[in-house]
């Protein structure tokens, strides 16, 4: 899938869209639907856990339309969701 950086909502020089890409290339990278629906949204926002080449985690809302990828907010994980991530990569592994 294509990504699209243009006018991305978000800084890209604290994670560079490499980094970014590189999380959902993760083979261990969860991607999950958020349980709340947003009003008014035309597009479902997902949630990307993953990290990159690096080991830098990263965390993502995004929307895709199944051909393209809209990085609505990326940053570094939370230590909770670092932890969620962590644990479930151990149970794939295991």
């Amino acid at each position: 899938m294509e990504f699209d950086w243009l006018d991305a909502p978000f800084d890209l020089h604290v994670l560079t869209p490499k980094e970014i890409q590189e999380s959902f290339e993760d083979p261990f990278s969860l991607r999950l639907l958020p349980e709340v629906e947003i009003a008014g949204e035309d597009h479902a926002r997902y949630f990307n856990l993953g990290c990159s080449v690096d080991e830098r985690p990263v965390f993502s809302i995004f929307w895709t339309d199944g051909k393209r990828i809209r990085v609505i907010l990326a940053r570094e994980m939370a230590p909770e969701e670092e932890t969620f991530y962590t644990r479930k990569k151990k149970e794939e592994v295991a």
